[in-house]
This record gives C-alpha cells, sequence and structure tokens, in this order.
C-alpha cells in the first residue's frame, strides 16, 4: 500500500505555470531565481515557463536596467476548453488571500 500513497503523492492541483503567474502577480518584479526557488523548479525551467507565457499573450515582459518587470494581461483566458471564457484574473484571484492576511480580508485603517 505504501507505493500506492507515494504514486498518489505526486500529483498537485496547479501547474507550475499557473504557479508562476500567481508568483509574478504577486510581485510584478520578482526574479526568475526566487519565482525557481519558491515553486521548486530550476532556474532554466522558470525561464521557459515565463517564455511560454508571454508568448501566450498572460503576460508582457519590459526589461527595466537590470530587471524585468512583468505585467499580466487579465482579460486573457485559460486555455482548457473546459475553462473557455474564465478570464486568468479569476486564477489569480482565487490564490490572492494569501497575501492578505488572516480570512482574506484586506487590512484596513482605524475604524
Amino acid at each position: 500500500m505504501n507505493g500506492v500513497d507515494d504514486r498518489r503523492s505526486g500529483w498537485t492541483f496547479l501547474t507550475n505555470h499557473a504557479r508562476v503567474l500567481i508568483a509574478v502577480s504577486a510581485d510584478p518584479q520578482v526574479r526568475l531565481r526566487d519565482i525557481a526557488a519558491t515553486i521548486g523548479i530550476t532556474e532554466r525551467a522558470a525561464q521557459g515557463i515565463v517564455s511560454d507565457l508571454e508568448d501566450a499573450g498572460y503576460l508582457m515582459r519590459e526589461r527595466m536596467g537590470r530587471r524585468n518587470r512583468y505585467e499580466i494581461n487579465p482579460s486573457a483566458e485559460l486555455r482548457h476548453h473546459t475553462e473557455a471564457g474564465i478570464p486568468v484574473q479569476a486564477l489569480i484571484d482565487m490564490f490572492r488571500h494569501r497575501d492578505l492576511g488572516p480570512a482574506g480580508a484586506e487590512e484596513s485603517g482605524p475604524s
């Protein structure tokens, strides 16, 4: 039974492409090495994924000195036919709560 558990534990719900897109949305000036370290992929793989996302119109890359700045196209639609018509912003919004603190509520000033 242990072999079955090991085989099942290797899959995840999100692809690395989705994870890179979410990382870029959280920090538009993130470095590829930081994306790679966060996701657990090589820097070369992160670079390839960013290129895929750029080629498909999900993000634009602008060189600013020695760094890149990324801008996401929030209206680009998810690729799979079962998600036709769903903008990539919906995926990003699902994970945005992780940066907002407890219960997904944004911090606000004194009432």
